[in-house]
């Protein structure tokens, strides 16, 4: 029961013919009426966010009559497969902003609902648009989001504005709500789950045994040629001190060189050069560098303990013969050469042309046999190929000798300025074009290994990761979502509102619930939030008790640095020795005399902006400082909160 007896009379929870009368007959009128004036930040509008805010809407959260807003925020487009999860999506959407789209898909729904979608990502590169003044009317967070980073990026704006956040997330039949407060929940990372465990490098290079290795190497492989060597590529071409830059990056540059020279040089001038390039692509891939690894370890080589070391989770590989007719040959030639083609903005002819070109070119194309090439070491263990990595020559040459032979047989950037428009493709599992190029390769790796193929589809929700959402799985967790801003805005624990810190304190959290869910068994269940976790400092004899939610605020913003200083060391019976802001020293007590009494007269946003020798923006509210203090008796360091620090009101 989220609900006094003496919180709603009776009057107030009369029906009055309205949309919220379901809402009004429980909590009343004026409960109602507060949730027409929230004003809500989603990020998100994929399975979770799309349903989320139907669901606000339907709530009567954000009218536009009272002040409300519901902010959504998403920088993807509409992909095909968005559909089958994603209600408020149609065909005719496809490519279109899903923010935009959600957004204009609830004003039908509700049309009183006021709703401002963005197409930017939440993160440190959009802190101008998201920014304090925008924080400043929020409300209450939810996440939507598909990512960690993105969490505890929102984890982190939530405990500086003091913003109750929900969070949630499903994984198939699985699902999760969690409810973050102010000073009475710990926050998002202050626990989290292990990262994914990655596949050993060595088996992804030469001891697959799964699908999901040759998948995940098809991937790399898509990504370093269709992505990374384009980009290197327009790097030198448009960047005068690419060279040097790339001369930092010792274990990379001789193979970085040898791709952008052989994709200047050898660039292709028709579909016909990208066919023969592709043809020649999955000789090396899928004969030659197999070829190579059985001469480095031999279907009957031993291990030292007397056991063949092709076996167990070792599958021993066999190398392919091309077929122009195979079909799944074809498919990676000719995905290959179109993604090549696209690299270079050259004209593709339609599918049956295509064939006819496919069928014409590799039966003309001579394949050198295959000459095994001593020196060559295979890494048997991660270790291994880290160390193989580091070393710094090449079959006895020295790899700043072969750098600078690159450089000076390089054209000259002006000299193929025409090559400036080539293009890199970031890899999209929702893109078929591109995806044919992932399934095709990683089957073939699979068939090197005699590991079962699999059909696009399948590669494709391993290539994203993906686990398909389940709507019913969806609605679960956004309706506890919603059960728990139902007591977030019952309690007043809101974003910017006028509740005193101690009174937020006061509140218990034996009513707000952290669930979890998995319906293929079925199991519910639901737990209290943990209290956040209590740090003791102890300053002259006495203890201050604070936690993460905690800050100490200065809201002066003409204070002078020395007055800051002085302020903090009487306030907490201190000595500062440092104080920084960001990754700039505003003041050490290691500076000399002058510079440090010249620091102390000048204001904090001064001595701050002269530092950083650039103005503090008109949008950004507040100043984060952090102390490096010691206790004035003992001389002991001391752990306090960060400073928030005030520039206007």
């Amino acid at each position: 029961n989220i609900l006094s007896a003496n919180q709603v009379d009776v009057l107030d929870r009369q029906p009055i013919n309205s949309r919220y009368d379901g809402q009004i007959v429980i909590y009343g009128k004026n409960f109602v009426s507060k949730l027409s004036q929230l004003e809500v930040f989603i990020i998100g509008a994929g399975a979770i966010g799309c349903e989320m805010i139907k669901n606000l809407a339907m709530m009567g959260i954000g009218e536009r009559s009272n002040n409300g807003r519901i902010h959504l925020t998403d920088p993807d487009s509409i992909e095909k497969s968005n559909l089958s999860r994603q209600f408020l999506f149609r065909s005719s959407n496809i490519s279109q902003s899903k923010s935009l789209v959600a957004s204009q898909a609830i004003k039908s729904i509700n049309n009183r609902i006021d709703i401002q979608s963005y197409q930017q990502k939440v993160g440190s590169d959009t802190e101008s648009f998201f920014n304090d003044i925008f924080y400043k009317q929020i409300n209450i967070v939810i996440n939507a989001l598909d990512n960690i980073e993105a969490r505890l990026y929102m984890d982190s704006k939530c405990l500086f504005y003091h913003i109750p956040m929900l969070e949630s997330g499903t994984l198939g039949t699985k699902g999760h709500t969690q409810v973050v407060l102010p000073y009475l929940t710990e926050h998002y990372g202050a626990t989290r789950d292990p990262p994914d465990r990655s596949i050993p490098m060595c088996t992804l290079k030469f001891f697959p045994n799964q699908i999901e290795h040759t998948i995940q190497w098809a991937r790399e492989w898509f990504e370093e040629i269709f992505r990374q060597i384009p980009s290197d590529t327009l790097s030198y071409l448009t960047n005068p001190e690419y060279i040097s830059q790339l001369s930092s990056q010792q274990n990379m540059k001789l193979e970085t060189l040898q791709s952008i020279y052989n994709s200047i040089v050898n660039k292709p001038n028709n579909i016909n050069d990208c066919i023969i390039w592709a043809r020649y692509k999955f000789e090396e891939l899928f004969c030659h560098q197999i070829q190579q690894l059985l001469y480095n370890l031999p279907l009957d080589k031993m291990t030292p303990e007397g056991t063949l070391f092709w076996s167990g989770a070792k599958k021993p590989p066999a190398f392919i013969n091309f077929n122009a007719l195979d079909p799944l040959h074809r498919e990676f030639v000719v995905a290959a050469a179109i993604m090549r083609a696209r690299i270079y903005n050259l004209s593709l002819p339609d599918e049956s042309e295509l064939n006819e070109i496919y069928l014409q070119i590799v039966s003309q194309i001579s394949i050198p046999p295959f000459k095994p090439q001593d020196g060559i070491k295979i890494a048997l263990t991660d270790e291994e190929a880290k160390n193989n990595s580091n070393n710094t020559s090449s079959f006895g040459v020295d790899v700043d000798e072969q750098c600078n032979s690159i450089i000076r047989s390089l054209p000259s950037p002006s000299s193929v300025s025409f090559l400036s428009n080539i293009q890199s493709i970031e890899f999209d599992k929702d893109i078929d074009e591109q995806m044919v190029v992932v399934s095709a390769c990683a089957n073939l790796r699979a068939r090197n290994y005699s590991i079962p193929e699999v059909d696009i589809h399948a590669c494709r929700g391993i290539a994203g990761k993906i686990i398909p959402a389940i709507a019913t799985t969806t609605a679960l967790v956004t309706g506890g979502i919603c059960m728990e801003l139902y007591k977030i805005v019952l309690d007043n624990i809101l974003g910017n509102s006028n509740v005193s810190v101690d009174s937020i304190k006061k509140l218990s959290v034996d009513k707000y619930y952290n669930s979890f869910y998995n319906l293929a068994l079925p199991l519910f269940t639901s737990i209290n939030p943990e209290p956040p976790k209590q740090i003791t400092s102890v300053v002259a004899g006495k203890e201050i008790k604070w936690n993460q939610w905690d800050r100490i605020d200065i809201n002066e913003a003409n204070m002078t640095v020395g007055k800051l200083i002085k302020h903090i060391e009487e306030t907490y019976n201190v000595d500062v020795v440092m104080l920084s802001a960001g990754v700039t020293i505003i003041f050490s007590s290691m500076l000399p005399l002058k510079k440090a009494n010249e620091r102390k007269a000048m204001t904090v946003k001064a001595l701050v902006e002269s530092l950083c020798k650039k103005p503090i923006p008109d949008t950004q509210k507040y100043i984060i400082l952090e102390m490096m203090i010691e206790d004035k008796e003992s001389g002991d360091e001391v752990d306090l909160p960060y400073i928030r620090f005030s520039l206007f009101e």
